[in-house]
Formats: C-alpha cells, sequence, structure tokens
C-alpha cells in the first residue's frame, strides 16, 4: 500500500496533468464529501479607475458536493470554502503561475503532506492533490501559498482565500447567518501610477518599492549612500528584514470600502491578510467591540474590547449591533496609533533619527506601523427587526491542563534571534528538512513551549513578530515584558485576546508567551514561523517533527 506522499510523487512522476480525471479512492479510505478544483493563475482586475491591476488569483469550482461549498470572490482575493467538520474534502491544485507553488491550509489540523509545507509544491504546469477529514471546530481559517523564498510575494499579488467551518455547536448559537454573516479580509497595499502592484524589486508587477524614489536616484541616489550600497539591493534587503508595507487599505480587495446595514447584528470575520501590518481596531465613536472567536473559532462566552489587536494571519470575529443605530448613520472602523516597529524602545528610536527617518523608509514612510488610519466604513441604510440577542453562552472549550505537560516544569524555550543579516529561532534559520533535537515532539503528548522576543539584538530587535504553529490549534497560557517595553507593549496588549484556542500567538518587543500545545493524530514535520512574511522568508521559520 503505497504512502500518501508516495502517491502523490507517484501522480506527478507520471506526468499529472490538468486533464486527468480523480484519484481512485484507496481501500479503507472514504470518498470525499466534497471535491473542489482551486488554480492558481495571473490575471488583470479592475481595482482602481483606469488601467488593471496585474495579480495572482485562486479561481475554484465545485467538482462534487453543494456548490455553496465555493463562493466566488468579485476581488482579486480567491474563493471562499465553507464546509462542515466531518467532512472528508478533495482539493485537486493546479498551478497555472510561472513558479512553484502550493496551499498552506492555515489553522486547520491535517496531515503534514497536506499541510502545504514548503517541500511539497507544484511545479508550473503541475497539480498536488489535498484530501483530509475536517476535525477542527467551527471557525474562520484561511488558505494561501508557502513556497520558500516565494510566500510573501504571492500572497501579496492575491492568493489567499478563506476557509469557514461550521458544526452543531456553532449553529445552535443562532448567530447572523448568510448576508448578514460578512467575510472582511483586510490588507494592505502599494500602486504605482499606472495602477501596477508596487513590491520588492525582484518580485514586482510594476516596478521597486523604492528603485526610482528618495534612496534611488534622489537624495542619496547620486552620492556614497547611492546605486550601489544603498540602491534597490540593499533597499530589498532591508525590507525584507522589517516586512512590507503598503500605503493604501483594501478591504476585500476593494479600496475605501463602505458597508451598507441593516438595523440589526451582524457576524464580522475579521482576517489580517497582510505581509507584515499590524491592525489596531477600534471604531471612531468609541463602541466596545464585542469578541465572539479567535483563530481557532468560537469564545466561550462573549469578550468586550475598547479595540483588537490583529497581527498578520490572525482571525478575530466580532458581534456587530446596529440596531441602536438611525437609518443613515455613518460609522468608521478605524487603525488607532500605538508604539510601532523601531519605535519599541523610545528615545533616538521613537522619533528620532533612526523612527522616522532612514529606517522609517525601510518599512514604509508613509503608511508605518503604528500609523493611525481609517479601514473601512459602515452605513446604516434600512432598517430591520433584530430576530435574537447575543448568547451569553457560545461553545463549550475543552481546554488541556497544564501540570498533564511532558514538560510542566521546564518548557521549551523558542528565542527569536538576530545574525548575519538573518532572522532565527535559536540562532538557527530555515532549513527545507532541518530539524533540531529540541524540535522534536512525541505525539500523543502535551507541551508547553514559550516564545521569546526579548529585543536584545539592537535595532532589529525592536519588532513585534506573529508566530504561527502549523498543524494544530493551541492555548495562550500567560505573558510577561521586560518593564523598559511595559509601554509599547500597553499600546496593544488590551486588545489581545487569548481566551479561545490560537494559531498564532503576537509578541511584541520586549514580550514573552506560554503557549500549551497538543500533539495529536498525525506525525511528520511542520513549520513553526513569524507570520510578518518576510521575516519568514528571511529566516524566521523552523520545522519541529512529530514522531
Amino acid at each position: 500500500m503505497w504512502t500518501r506522499r508516495e502517491y502523490l510523487k507517484g501522480m506527478i512522476a507520471a506526468g499529472a496533468t490538468f486533464g486527468l480525471g480523480l484519484p481512485l479512492v484507496r481501500a479503507g479510505e472514504q470518498e470525499p464529501d466534497v471535491i473542489l478544483r482551486i488554480t492558481a493563475k495571473p490575471d488583470v482586475v479592475p481595482i482602481w479607475k483606469g488601467e488593471p491591476t496585474a495579480v495572482f488569483r485562486y479561481v475554484g469550482e465545485v467538482m462534487k458536493g453543494r456548490q455553496d461549498a465555493l463562493r466566488p470572490s468579485d476581488s482579486y482575493l480567491g474563493p471562499i470554502i465553507r464546509v462542515r467538520k466531518g467532512q472528508r474534502v478533495r482539493i485537486h491544485f493546479e498551478n497555472a503561475l510561472a513558479e512553484a507553488s502550493n496551499i498552506h491550509w492555515h489553522g486547520l489540523h491535517v496531515p503534514d503532506d497536506m499541510d502545504g509545507h514548503p517541500r511539497h509544491t507544484a511545479a508550473p504546469g503541475k497539480r498536488y492533490v489535498y484530501e483530509f477529514e475536517i476535525k477542527d471546530r467551527a471557525g474562520t481559517y484561511w488558505f494561501h501559498p508557502h513556497p520558500h523564498g516565494r510566500t510573501g510575494r504571492q500572497v501579496y499579488f492575491g492568493l489567499a482565500g478563506l476557509f469557514i467551518v461550521s458544526d452543531e455547536e456553532e449553529q445552535a448559537a443562532q448567530l447572523p447567518a448568510g448576508e448578514y454573516d460578512l467575510p472582511l479580509i483586510l490588507q494592505d497595499r502599494s500602486f504605482d501610477k499606472e495602477n501596477r502592484l508596487v513590491f520588492l524589486s525582484d518580485g514586482q508587477a510594476g516596478r521597486g518599492m523604492m528603485g526610482g524614489g528618495m534612496m534611488g536616484g534622489g537624495m542619496m541616489g547620486g552620492g556614497m549612500m547611492g546605486g550601489d550600497m544603498m540602491g534597490s539591493g540593499m533597499m530589498d534587503m532591508m525590507t525584507r528584514m522589517m516586512g512590507f508595507l503598503g500605503d493604501r487599505i483594501l478591504v476585500n480587495g476593494r479600496p475605501d470600502a463602505t458597508l451598507s446595514v441593516a438595523t440589526r447584528p451582524y457576524r464580522f470575520r475579521l482576517l489580517n491578510g497582510s505581509n507584515a501590518r499590524i491592525f489596531k481596531l477600534a471604531w471612531d465613536d468609541g463602541s466596545p467591540l464585542t469578541v465572539i472567536g479567535t483563530d481557532g473559532g468560537l469564545l466561550e462566552a462573549p469578550a468586550q474590547r475598547s479595540y483588537v489587536t490583529l497581527a498578520p494571519g490572525e482571525r478575530l470575529e466580532l458581534w456587530a449591533d446596529f440596531s441602536r443605530h438611525a437609518v443613515g448613520t455613518e460609522l468608521t472602523m478605524r487603525s488607532l496609533p500605538f508604539a510601532g516597529d523601531m519605535a519599541m524602545g523610545g528615545g533616538m528610536m521613537g522619533g528620532g533619527m533612526m523612527g522616522g527617518g532612514m529606517m522609517g523608509m525601510m518599512g514604509n514612510q508613509k503608511l508605518p506601523n503604528g500609523a493611525a488610519f481609517p479601514v473601512f466604513k459602515v452605513r446604516v441604510e434600512r432598517r430591520e427587526k433584530a430576530p435574537g440577542a447575543l448568547p451569553k453562552r457560545l461553545s463549550t472549550i475543552v481546554r488541556h491542563r497544564a501540570e498533564d505537560a511532558v514538560n510542566f516544569r521546564r518548557p521549551r524555550v523558542f528565542n527569536i534571534t538576530m545574525g548575519m543579516m538573518q532572522w532565527g529561532v535559536n540562532g538557527r534559520s530555515f532549513e527545507m528538512e532541518g530539524v533540531a533535537d529540541d524540535e522534536i515532539v512525541r505525539l500523543n503528548t502535551l507541551e508547553i513551549w514559550e516564545f521569546t522576543n526579548d529585543a536584545s539584538m539592537g535595532m532589529m530587535g525592536m519588532m513585534a513578530h506573529p508566530m504561527h504553529i502549523h498543524g494544530l490549534q493551541f492555548q495562550i497560557l500567560e505573558r510577561s515584558v521586560k518593564p523598559a517595553f511595559a509601554e509599547a507593549v500597553n499600546s496593544v496588549s488590551a486588545g489581545y485576546v487569548d481566551e479561545g484556542w490560537k494559531d498564532e500567538v503576537f509578541l511584541m518587543p520586549g514580550e514573552r508567551a506560554k503557549v500549551l500545545l497538543a500533539f495529536k493524530d498525525f506525525g511528520g514535520i511542520f513549520p513553526y514561523h513569524c507570520h510578518m512574511l518576510e521575516h519568514a522568508e528571511t529566516g524566521l521559520m523552523r520545522n519541529y517533527r512529530v514522531s
């Protein structure tokens, strides 16, 4: 009997092409309930007036199952996949790009060869077949490519979509559904005058981020720091180290988004789909936000925040009730100011030469992390009677016990490090199949991991990092912060929602967090990494092995 990996390799070796039929069901395996085809391809779409924008897109179709299992997007973003817990799903990924790609099912608990590890990619013109049972509880998950060195580029140019799971417990909560259940993907992008996306100079549809600007040919272009030392190559390197930031905010692939709502409750499913931008979200009228879910599904009970902090890759679900507002009311969801990158330590780096000057330009001088800006508007346009109130209890979370962890007294420590202009974990950077001795865990065990962002690396240590662990959801046990960084951390920490299941833990500089993880069902190699995508591509990604 072939293993799943051998089976997939056999398909590719045999020259699997887009025209092949469905693979046979092997002995002992359930026939899939849902079969989809998803193709990654280049395309052009209208985003602004004038010329369309060149993008990458996921397009899909339902080959078996309910047609509403996949809802096409009306923008450059991928379709929304909707399935139920317990279903078996087969997805034919077809790569029509000119470079290798794959799909990572972010937040889902799947076998290692189905997870979208960078070592499992489809070459241009080839196919990779994903098949897995939906084991996760109801929640807002998502999918995006994960080829090493190209993830940031492919996500930036459009390859991302939502993967929404439902179950009986969620349905019993009777939350807003249908047109009142609104997925909202938040992203920042930059465009040139011809409506082309602006990215790093080696991954552009139009031109490089700084190639013809101030650092390329302006104030520093013809002097000592021009052409050679601080040309586009140097700027690309520094941008990769810091993370790419766009200067325009898009919601569901559209700029200047305005939502038309009625006087009733809605369910907002928020995904931060940006490469590196952090959002600190709040209503402009000061109304509290009611959080009902996190990365791994519904909370046990609603939680209120004056604002919420959403790092790249994280999801939050909000109960947004507009029943008290008069028709004609407009509200704005804003991102509030906070202590952004390179300003975490205060002093010279906060507002002097390194805060708003040269180092600011290496991220985005127009809209740096920590700036205030509007995200989207809501306009109340019609009156409707609300069908019901927010339940006091949303779900039951069966929590792990920290004292049952095999390393309860000695958590594994993962230090974020920097050396030779490369990010790392405990001094080690990414290796495609590399796993250190202290990255091997046993199947069917519970462990405590501690991530530390101790900001001891000089300038480049003054950065935040959302750490994502593939293959499972975990609990956040506790956080701590160095006193020197407390003020910066406090500028966002009231917006953390640690009560539910998570697949990312966001760390500001000087912050540490302990998480509790259960390794079950699947052995193999899984990545863990910073979800600021350029950080991962410059070393801040490693593997762990379950054996």
